[in-house]
């Protein structure tokens, strides 16, 4: 709440300046401007997520992704040591962390989402599962081989794909790090 009096106070703050500096004529178009391309940019996001979307959609249909949880499961039962071997847990698990492989994030969020409320299911306390806590350290540090909406979004740029080797080394830096602190922080049961 206090966010949005400080968004609108800004506002304010800078249409009063653009009227009474004489700006608010190069401000207005530099609205419209950014409205523009807000618009531009969210369909270009919204085509990448269905196109990944309808990708996953179709590996889930045709076996994909019971062939990659079935190879994922020693790395599974690692991370996530009390999942029942045959979940619909698991199963969400995978199919975001392989969303965020293909550095999807915005097709991830609605398979982490079904993940969170399908190790809900499994969770008997009021607390936060220590599997809880390990997809979301895992989901929000993303390992990402192709950082698409990245890529989607340099497209201006003179070579978009430059970003790939940085993102890798962050991205496993970050799941390292995540990882290693939900481990140790582990509630004991």
């Amino acid at each position: 709440m206090l966010l949005n009096y400080i968004w609108g106070g800004l506002m304010l703050v800078s249409l009063a300046t653009a009227l009474f500096s004489g700006n608010l004529k190069e401000v207005t178009s530099a609205a419209m401007a950014g409205a523009a391309e807000a618009v531009s940019m969210s369909f270009s996001l919204l085509g990448m997520m269905c196109f990944w979307t309808g990708i996953m959609k179709i590996a889930q249909d045709g076996g994909f992704i019971g062939l990659f949880t079935r190879a994922m499961r020693p790395l599974i039962r690692l991370l996530f040591p009390r999942l029942p071997k045959h979940s619909k847990a698991t199963d969400a698990i995978v199919m975001n962390i392989t969303a965020n492989l293909f550095g999807i994030g915005n097709a991830a969020t609605p398979l982490g989402l079904k993940a969170m409320k399908e190790l809900s299911l499994l969770n008997k306390s009021a607390v936060a599962s220590n599997e809880m806590c390990m997809f979301v350290v895992i989901n929000t540090a993303s390992l990402q081989l192709i950082p698409s909406t990245v890529i989607t979004l340099r497209q201006g740029a003179q070579n978009p794909f430059e970003i790939i080797v940085p993102v890798w080394l962050v991205s496993i830096a970050a799941i390292t790090v995540g990882v290693t602190a939900a481990k140790l922080l582990a509630l004991k049961e």
